[in-house]
């Protein structure tokens, strides 16, 4: 078995493009059975069916801490054996069909762009060195996570992470605290930062496809982006420039300077954000069928195979020795890959639930968004959207919130704009209360523990965000909401 350091780009990429022709050509073939397809109805199903996603999740927290030796070698197997957890009963109770729908809906439309997408990004960045001898004093670690965050927005979330998080690594080297450091980046440039389009963070992606306009976000979120990340900008130098004192200012090694390898990924990078902007702008309506409503449209498809394409040609034209330099590994991607399979499948039940609405066992928890006259209330959604998204896919977590108030772009933007601001802010921003809440905040924390650096337990990172980020919400509740 290939063990998740030693698996080569190549290979992984065949892979990915062997599940896509599967999924593309063999579907029909497999299901003509039940060509209609159907997937499982949220209303019918308790609070019970999410016990596998929360026993997924008390595994990621809990095995690293009791168990890390078993952990390391048998994660993948964790999250199959909750995937099965939700499936082996799910197909006698609920029906084979719409089981089975719903899973191959999930792969299809949500984990095979998702992990595409990240494993793209992944290995592009990873071709990128910022050469030379950094000394991580306090100003410069600043000006890279603020880099990051104004990067976010216009690259997305996961590009600007994969980007900077290697150069803030090597930065921070000679630093005895550097725990403190990542937290903040993951804060930041894997989440907060990526708030002001559409192609920052997927929630507002898929608010985009709705019909919110491309520059709504930011005309609309700029006063609570630059106050929240302002404030943990100001906050994470104040915290930084202490422990530096304390630590004596220690000097980096080396007066190599400053250069630049791999720069033409650069370029690549410019076209992954070109071909996730053409598919989500395109007209084209040509699909190839999978299964009743599960779909794979042309500009997806073209998406997909131009990001796995890109991935290849980054790993063929970069150097060994620029990433060797980089501490290049594909330890981290893999790793997600495996656990963000388990917590896709065990989600299935979770959102089902949720896009029930009043229907479903949450019932009350959705009442709350809506006083008794029909007026929404832009607190409830911000915190209903935001702790949900903490844990949940924050992307259909948006979505039935935007459906919940309405649906309509038109009206949300222009007759209740705070309230489509309140849902935007809670699923971007409270993606950072939890490692799983958005995509690369996984993998920034597998980075950084491959690299050597002591990360946070997922409860003790969630004690981060607790202390730090739920007050900063609290304040924004009061003045914008």
């Amino acid at each position: 078995m290939v063990r998740p350091g030693k698996a080569s780009g190549p290979k992984i990429i065949i892979g990915l493009l062997s599940f896509l022709a599967v999924l593309a050509l063999g579907a029909p073939a497999l299901w003509a059975a039940d060509a209609s397809g159907h997937s499982i109805d949220g209303a019918t199903l308790s609070v019970a069916w999410a016990l596998p996603f929360a026993g997924i999740l008390l595994s990621i927290a809990l095995f690293p801490l009791f168990a890390a030796s078993f952990w390391e070698r048998n994660y993948g197997k964790v999250a199959i054996f909750w995937a099965l957890a939700f499936l082996l009963p799910a197909m006698p109770v609920l029906g084979t069909s719409p089981t089975l729908y719903s899973v191959v809906h999930t792969l299809v439309d949500e984990y095979f762009p998702f992990i595409i997408l990240l494993f793209a990004l992944f290995t592009i960045a990873g071709g990128i060195v910022l050469t030379g001898s950094l000394t991580g004093t306090p100003l410069l670690n600043l000006a890279f996570i603020a880099t990051g965050t104004v990067l976010a927005s216009l690259m997305g979330t996961t590009g600007a992470a994969m980007l900077l998080i290697r150069p803030l690594i090597r930065a921070i080297a000679q630093r005895k605290h550097k725990t403190h450091s990542i937290v903040f980046f993951i804060f930041l440039v894997a989440n907060a930062g990526g708030s002001l389009t559409p192609l920052g963070d997927p929630p507002l992606f898929l608010g985009f496809l709705k019909g919110v306009e491309f520059a709504w976000p930011l005309r609309h979120l700029w006063p609570q982006t630059l106050f929240l990340c302002g404030t943990l900008l100001a906050l994470y130098f104040v915290v930084d420039l202490f422990l530096y004192r304390r630590e004596g200012s220690p000097k980096g090694q080396g007066s190599e300077k400053l250069g630049l390898q791999g720069s033409y990924n650069f370029l690549l990078l410019a076209m992954v954000a070109g071909l996730v902007l053409y598919s989500g702008i395109s007209k084209s309506e040509g699909y190839l069928q999978v299964w009743g409503e599960t779909r794979i449209t042309y500009p997806g498809l073209v998406k997909d195979l131009g990001l796995l394409l890109l991935a290849l040609a980054s790993w063929l034209i970069t150097p060994r020795a620029v990433r060797a330099r980089n501490h290049f590994a594909w330890g981290p991607i893999m790793e997600v890959a495996k656990l963000f399979f388990g917590i896709f499948i065990t989600m299935i039940p979770a959102i089902a639930i949720l896009r029930a609405g009043t229907d479903g066992a949450l019932s009350p928890l959705v009442g709350l968004v809506t006083n008794e006259s029909g007026e929404p209330r832009n607190a409830f959604y911000f915190w209903l959207t935001g702790v949900l998204s903490s844990f949940l896919d924050n992307a259909p977590t948006y979505l039935v919130f935007f459906n919940t108030a309405g649906g309509d772009a038109q009206r949300l933007m222009h007759e209740i704009p705070l309230t489509l601001a309140a849902i935007s802010c809670g699923a971007v921003y409270m993606g950072a209360n939890s490692y799983i809440g958005n995509a690369p905040n996984f993998i920034v924390r597998s980075i950084a523990e491959e690299r050597g650096i002591r990360m946070p337990s997922f409860f003790g990172y969630m004690l981060w965000s607790l202390v730090i980020l739920v007050p900063l919400f609290i304040a924004m509740t009061f003045l914008f909401f």
